[in-house]
């Protein structure tokens, strides 16, 4: 397929959680601590493959896995809409109703951290999730290799007009303890960013996330206009469709170099 041309510069292995219960195709690059990028709706496309080959060009190992969507293939509105719809109706490795619930397909991922960790060394794993997988990196706090969560506009809970929704995290109790636990013990943080007005990630959920965590959680959040203009839909995605990369001095550009500042400090590259 001519889509994996936007992954011409990686190398792809399958790998499957210890209990076998998914495989899963990863793409890596780089050298150095392991950073996980888990893409956004509609899948691997080529935005979200020029921010990991930022953080590989930065000094890290990136690893890219593939949940759903066609790995390389670029965005367009129909694409977006049928991945989304199935991610909703059919797939059962995603919950996007629960306020406090993760995700199944996070213990595949917590597997695969610890597993880059010990390959790669250093003092842990990076991990970012976007949009649909945005709150996965805070479930993934429970692995002790993740050091460096980035929460890039967590849409998940779907708001759907819920309150309860809206303010929730899309993570269980105990996954929340967890994090909170070790921001304390161990002196870590994490990073969440969105666009102000984005109805995908409301208010109420990064005030959950300051509430929660407090010093521990750096929001970054953008105004709009500040977004990169997309006919497509308003601005949400920080660090790769809306990211105005002509911008050195500007706040999207300054996110994504805070981003992978973080994942340098965190993992020792």
């Amino acid at each position: 397929m001519a889509w994996l041309e936007a992954l011409a510069d990686y190398q792809r292995f399958d790998y499957s959680d210890p209990g076998g219960r998914w495989t899963r195709p990863v793409w890596r690059r780089g050298a150095g601590p392991a950073v996980i990028v888990i893409h956004e709706m509609p899948g691997l496309h080529p935005l979200v493959i020029r921010f990991a080959d930022r953080v590989a060009a930065a000094g890290m190992t990136v690893f890219l896995p593939s949940l759903f969507g066609d790995p390389g293939r670029p965005v367009t509105g129909a694409y977006a809409l049928g991945e989304m719809l199935k991610g909703i109706c059919i797939r059962r490795e995603f919950n996007v109703w629960s306020a406090d619930k993760s995700s199944p397909i996070v213990d595949w991922l917590r597997a695969l951290a610890a597993t880059v960790h010990a390959e790669c060394g250093g003092r842990g794993v990076g991990a970012v999730g976007m949009c649909f997988t945005g709150n996965f990196a805070l479930a993934m706090m429970t692995e002790p290799s993740v050091v460096a969560p980035v929460l890039s506009q967590p849409s998940m809970p779907i708001p759907a007009g819920s309150p309860v929704r809206g303010a929730g995290l899309g993570v269980t109790p105990a996954e929340r303890a967890c994090a909170k636990r070790r921001f304390a013990e161990e002196g870590l943080s994490m990073i969440g960013l969105r666009f102000h007005g984005d109805p995908f990630v409301p208010d109420a959920r990064f005030e959950t996330l300051k509430r929660e965590f407090g010093e521990a959680f750096e929001a970054i959040e953008i105004d709009a206009k500040d977004g990169r203009p997309d006919p497509r839909m308003a601005a949400h995605s920080v660090l790769t469709i809306h990211l105005v990369d002509d911008d050195p001095d500007g706040p999207t550009k300054k996110a994504e170099q805070r981003v992978i500042a973080f994942f340098k400090e965190r993992t020792g590259a």
